[in-house]
């Protein structure tokens, strides 16, 4: 030992000046102990890393259910927008439906009559902008006529007995059958054609 470290050596000393003895560890301690100290430091650690393991599972899972709640969320708010005019749109549909009734029970004769021209047209007007305003908020007419029954858009009311088309070809429509977006607002009411007897 050399003159420059002794200075520092008895300031350890008077640091530990006053410490019980059982308490400082001489370097006395056999090999044995050593051991046993080594093999609970190794059963902790092995403890530690199973807990850290754990918490990096249940980590992961809560990311992912936090992913998945934000997307279910997402989805929820895009319907919500997509479709909050569902309820007020089918209300609408009647109007529509009492519109086109008038449209078509007007005789050929008072649309050429110059005092019935004005409501003709005004009825024709109104049944355009509706027209225009569904399909601004993705409301569209199914097309039934002509068509082979679908069941998913179309409600067979009645048969009607034909050798011209098909059977299950939609040969009426009672009442118009809409969509909004990508979701069925009302089936198509229709009669569809069936081989005669």
């Amino acid at each position: 030992m050399n003159d420059k470290d002794k200075p520092q050596d008895d300031a350890v000393a008077e640091e530990l000046n006053g410490v019980p003895e059982e308490f400082l560890d001489d370097g006395s301690q056999d090999a044995e102990g050593d051991e046993g100290a080594q093999g609970l430091v190794s059963e902790a650690l092995v403890s530690l890393k199973k807990d850290l393991q754990a918490a990096e599972q249940e980590t992961l899972y809560a990311k992912a259910e936090t992913q998945n709640l934000r997307r279910r969320m997402e989805k929820e708010m895009a319907d919500a927008r997509n479709y909050a005019a569902t309820g007020f749109a089918r209300d609408v549909l009647s109007v529509w439906d009492n519109l086109s009734r008038a449209v078509e029970a007007i005789p050929a004769q008072l649309r050429e009559d110059d005092s019935m021209k004005g409501l003709v047209v005004g009825i024709e007007a109104t049944q355009r902008e509706l027209e225009k305003v569904f399909k601004q908020h993705g409301i569209e007419r199914i097309a039934a006529m002509g068509m082979p029954l679908d069941p998913n858009q179309h409600q067979a009311m009645i048969e009607i007995p034909s050798s011209d088309q098909e059977p299950g070809t939609v040969l009426q429509e009672m009442q118009s059958g809409w969509m909004i977006k990508d979701r069925l607002l009302r089936p198509a009411m229709v009669g569809v054609a069936k081989k005669p007897d």
